[in-house]
C-alpha cells in the first residue's frame, strides 16, 4: 500500500494552518486558574462587540441543567471555587460530570455562565481585577486573529477544561440530541470551482444536510479524519462518532478545489472555502482547508481539516 495514515498527512505540504491557534492555547494553559478565568471572560466581552454568539438551545442544555442549578444556589466564592476547579481540572463531582459533556453542553455551560454574571447570579469579576502580563500577553494574541481563529481559541480554552477524560475510565459521553437528516428535496447542492469529483461533493452536501449515515459510507473502513490542530480519528465508527457529536449543523461553503493524481491510482484533492458554525451562524467564516485523499475506489481514505493562517491562503491551492 502506498500510502499510511501518517504519510498522508503530508499531502498539501504548502497549506498554511494558522499555528496562532495551538501556540496560544499552549500559552494559556500555563497561565494559572485565576488568570484563565479571568481571560475567557475579557476576550467573551470583548469578542461580543463584534461576534454574536448564538443562545443555546434548550434540547442541548437539558444535560447540564442539574449542574447549572447546583452552581445557582452556590454563594459567590462557592461559583470561583467551582470554576478555578474546572480551570484545575480538580478530581470533582462537578469536574467529572463536565468532563463527560460534548464540546456544544461544555460551550453552552459557559454561555449561561456569562449571562447569569451580567445578571448578577453568578461570582462576577472583581472590579478593577487586572490580568497579569502573561494573561495580558495571551488575551494581545487572541486579539490579533481574525474571528475564526478567535473562536477555535476560545472554544478549546473551555473544551480541555474539567477533570482528565482519560482518567475516568468507563463513561458515557453526554451529547446533545442528533439532528435529523434534512429532507432531500430540499437540499441546496455546492459546487466547487475545479473539483467535480463526486465523492468530494457528497462530502459536503452530506454534512451540511446532517446526514451522516451517508457521510460515512464516503470512507474506506480504516479511513481517517483529522480535525484542526488534532491527531488523525482512525476508521469508520470513531469518524462517525466525532460527526455526530462536533459536526451537528455546520454549514460547508468550498469555493475552490485542485485534483491531482498520487501514487497507485490514489488521487488527492485539496478545497479551500469557508466554514459557519451554529454558534456564531452567518456572523463568521472561518477559513478552511480540505485535503482528501481518496483510494482506487474512490473512497475517502484520509481527510485533513485545516484553519487557515489568513484569508489569502483560500487561493493557495499548489502543493
Amino acid at each position: 500500500m502506498p500510502f499510511t495514515i501518517d504519510s498522508a498527512r503530508g499531502i498539501f505540504p504548502g497549506t498554511l494552518s494558522a499555528d496562532v491557534v495551538p501556540a496560544t492555547i499552549a500559552r494559556f494553559s500555563q497561565l494559572n486558574a485565576e488568570d484563565q478565568l479571568a481571560l475567557i471572560w475579557f476576550a467573551y466581552l470583548e469578542m461580543g462587540k463584534s461576534i454574536t454568539v448564538a443562545a443555546p438551545g434548550a434540547a442541548n442544555m437539558q444535560f447540564a441543567e442539574i449542574t447549572m442549578n447546583e452552581i445557582r444556589q452556590m454563594s459567590f466564592q462557592q461559583q470561583s471555587q467551582v470554576m478555578c476547579d474546572l480551570a484545575n481540572r480538580a478530581d470533582t463531582p462537578i469536574c467529572r460530570t463536565y468532563a463527560t459533556w460534548s464540546a456544544n453542553i461544555k460551550l453552552g455551560f459557559w454561555y449561561q455562565l456569562g449571562q447569569w454574571m451580567e445578571q448578577g447570579i453568578v461570582a462576577p469579576i472583581p472590579e478593577g481585577y487586572k490580568l497579569s502580563a502573561n494573561a495580558s500577553s495571551v488575551l494581545q494574541a487572541i486579539r490579533g486573529g481574525d474571528p475564526g481563529q478567535q473562536i477555535t481559541i476560545l472554544r478549546n480554552a473551555v473544551v480541555d477544561m474539567g477533570y482528565d477524560t482519560n482518567k475516568l475510565g468507563g463513561y458515557n459521553r453526554v451529547s446533545e440530541p442528533i439532528v435529523l437528516p434534512q429532507d432531500v428535496a430540499s437540499r441546496t447542492q455546492v459546487k466547487i470551482d475545479g473539483v467535480d469529483n463526486q465523492t468530494i461533493l457528497s462530502y459536503m452536501n452530506n454534512l451540511n444536510a446532517n446526514d451522516f449515515d451517508a457521510l460515512i459510507e464516503l470512507f474506506e473502513a480504516d479511513g481517517a479524519l483529522q480535525p484542526p490542530f488534532q491527531r488523525p480519528i482512525v476508521g469508520k465508527d470513531a469518524v462517525y462518532r466525532f460527526f455526530r457529536e462536533d459536526c451537528q449543523n455546520l454549514k460547508l461553503m468550498p469555493e475552490k478545489g485542485v485534483v491531482e493524481p498520487a501514487a497507485d491510482g490514489y488521487t488527492q484533492i485539496k478545497v479551500t472555502g469557508k466554514v459557519q458554525t451554529p454558534w456564531f451562524g452567518a456572523g463568521v467564516g472561518m477559513n478552511m482547508a480540505w485535503r482528501f485523499l481518496l483510494s482506487p475506489s474512490n473512497k475517502i481514505y484520509f481527510v485533513a481539516i485545516d484553519l487557515l493562517a489568513s484569508p489569502k491562503e483560500l487561493l493557495n491551492l499548489a502543493r
